[in-house]
């Protein structure tokens, strides 16, 4: 009796049979044994913000982090000499802290949905257990710290408590540096991937000034110091540039028209009693500025055209906004302050959503969003929206030229996000897209990936890693990484 005799492989070689011929195919980009090219990854470490750290649902949270796109990386790397990766765990997946923070609160979760088919989105249930005055045994290869901007990676104390609580958990003294720490580990390979943090906070606040964009000029000098330390003697890593902040679902999600009104509420407000007496004395007052030469008639008729507020009975009808933008008229007429009805060009920032249509101490006839005019920290109008691509488009540049000059491995997630916002990325028989909770990429709070989107992400620094260094990973399956959304942390 013959036998046959198989031999056991590592589940990254399979074979083919071919014409009496064994093809001996590779789980790698090209089909060939996988290498690292000139790279060396035995000690990674992953430097940035939120992203890096795996925040995702609104929080930090084990499963998250687990999924977090330094830490696929890392996995990857392990198959070609990475040696172990470390993060800065939380003691749960409840996520936040114990006390609670404004920023670090718990994991968002769905909790069914509500008549008009929108989920009820609201704090996962379970008690946070991490304790943010706890200090963690480091070094950490993950250094991404939520919240971070570009300049606080050289920041001394931003590891203390007064700092950024994240850090300070795990920081080696309160005085130190973020590069500071990562440069003690003596890496021989980094990511970088920061400066989102530079424009997100103004959009995340409706551009009302209390987060401003970063300068240039600051994030030219910091980005930069950054990077020489990083790459300094040669050593090799990868670095993404910044997409714009109008490509998150967390601008994309609520509609600028999302009122619906019957015909006695419209007849009310177009009223001479309501927007009707504003919409006359917008008129009279632009006709004062044209009669004493201070604004030419077409300017006139075209700003009464945008700040003219009218409604129509039946959904459709758009919101009122503050505009500091528009010409002050309240020095003719103190009651004809900024305001107009949002247009499509305007980003109503995903929190309104819970807001517009509320009243005012209860009372019917004050309702927010239509007979009260939302503040600013509620939209993003089209004048911030060009303010904030104007500086991605300058911190962009640097990132580039940085790259370039620093010899690294460059990422486009400018473009992978945009992709993700206009056509959707199909891979691995997935199709994910910029879309609210359905379109898989982001998560509950609309600008932090879902661990499948990072792994989406993951996926684009391999490729980049690949083409720079002559290494072969092939990347993951995205099948592989989950979307959450559980409302409690038992169903992990």
């Amino acid at each position: 009796m013959i036998k046959n005799i198989k031999w056991l492989f590592l589940v990254s070689v399979t074979f083919i049979a071919c014409n009496d011929n064994e093809i001996i195919t590779y789980d790698s980009s090209d089909g060939l044994p996988l290498t690292a090219g000139t790279a060396d990854f035995s000690k990674y470490v992953a430097i940035g913000d939120s992203y890096a750290a795996g925040f995702s649902d609104g929080a930090l949270f084990i499963e998250g982090q687990k999924g977090s796109y330094p830490n696929i990386l890392a996995q990857q790397f392990a198959l070609v000499g990475g040696g172990d990766f470390t993060n800065p765990f939380m003691a749960d997946n409840t996520g936040g802290f114990i006390g609670g923070n404004p920023a670090f609160g718990p994991r968002l979760a769905i909790f069914g949905f509500n008549p008009n088919g929108t989920p009820k989105i609201q704090p996962a249930l379970g008690t946070s257990t991490t304790n943010p005055t706890t200090i963690l045994t480091g070094p950490f290869n993950n250094m991404g710290i939520p919240g971070a901007k570009s300049f606080h990676l050289l920041f001394p104390g931003y590891g203390s408590a007064a700092g950024n609580p994240y850090f300070a958990r795990f920081a080696s003294t309160p005085a130190t540096t973020v590069v500071a720490d990562a440069l003690s580990q003596s890496p021989t390979f980094f990511s970088l991937w920061i400066g989102g943090n530079d424009v997100l906070g103004y959009a995340l606040s409706g551009g009302d000034g209390t987060d401003p964009i970063t300068p240039t000029a600051t994030f030219n000098g910091a980005y930069n110091s950054i990077l020489s330390q990083l790459s300094a003697g040669g050593r090799k890593g990868v670095i993404g540039n910044i997409p714009y902040v109008d490509a998150l679902p967390h601008f994309r999600a609520v509609p600028y028209n999302p009122v619906p009104l019957d015909a006695a509420t419209v007849a009310q407000l177009n009223s001479l009693a309501a927007y009707g007496a504003y919409n006359a004395g917008i008129t009279k007052a632009f006709a004062f500025l044209v009669a004493n030469n201070l604004m030419s008639q077409a300017n006139a008729d075209a700003e009464i055209a945008k700040r003219t507020i009218t409604f129509r009975p039946g959904p459709g009808n758009a919101v009122v906004i503050m505009d500091e933008y528009l010409t002050d008229l309240t020095g003719i007429n103190p009651a004809l302050v900024s305001m107009r009805q949002a247009t499509a060009e305007d980003l109503i920032v995903l929190p309104a959503s819970s807001f517009i249509g509320t009243t005012v101490g209860g009372n019917p006839q004050f309702v927010n969003g239509v007979s009260v005019p939302l503040g600013d920290k509620w939209v993003l109008s089209k004048e911030e929206v060009l303010e904030t691509r104007v500086a991605v488009d300058a911190y962009n540049a640097i990132i580039q030229a940085a790259a370039t000059a620093n010899d690294l491995a460059f990422v486009n997630l400018k473009t992978l996000m945009n992709d993700l916002a206009t056509k959707g990325i199909t891979a691995n028989n997935y199709t994910l897209n910029a879309s609210f909770v359905t379109g898989g990429a982001f998560s509950l709070d609309g600008f932090h990936p879902t661990p499948r989107g990072y792994a989406l992400f993951a996926n684009k620094f391999i490729e980049a890693i690949n083409g720079k260094y002559g290494s072969n990973l092939k990347g993951v399956n995205l099948g592989n990484y989950r979307i959450l959304f559980p409302k409690d942390a038992a169903d992990f």
